[in-house]
């Protein structure tokens, strides 16, 4: 294998290990804050008055949760991604 073969991949992956790292930091900030905005709901419901009001922060505290699993289940598939980059990485710079 040529030298500029080998970098140009070693270079590749290693952009590409930076974005999947990248991706996978944003879906964790996304789950973190809906789990903040959960919180506050539920501390918000304690003091809900009306029927309405609680059935919408109940229906917003749904919906979040839905984020969190969808966002949840991205950063899972990002580190199995960037398992397998990291690994092609390491072949290219052992050879």
């Amino acid at each position: 294998m040529s030298i500029n073969f080998t970098k140009a991949n070693t270079d590749r992956l290693q952009k590409e290990i930076a974005d999947i790292e990248s991706k996978s930091l944003n879906a964790k900030t996304k789950i973190e804050k809906a789990q903040s905005k959960i919180n506050q709901l539920q501390r918000d419901m304690k003091l809900s008055q009306s029927h309405s009001d609680l059935s919408s922060k109940m229906s917003r505290i749904s919906k979040l949760n839905e984020e969190i699993k969808t966002n949840t289940r991205l950063q899972t598939n990002l580190s199995k991604q960037l398992v397998a980059k990291k690994a092609s990485l390491k072949q290219f710079l052992n050879k």
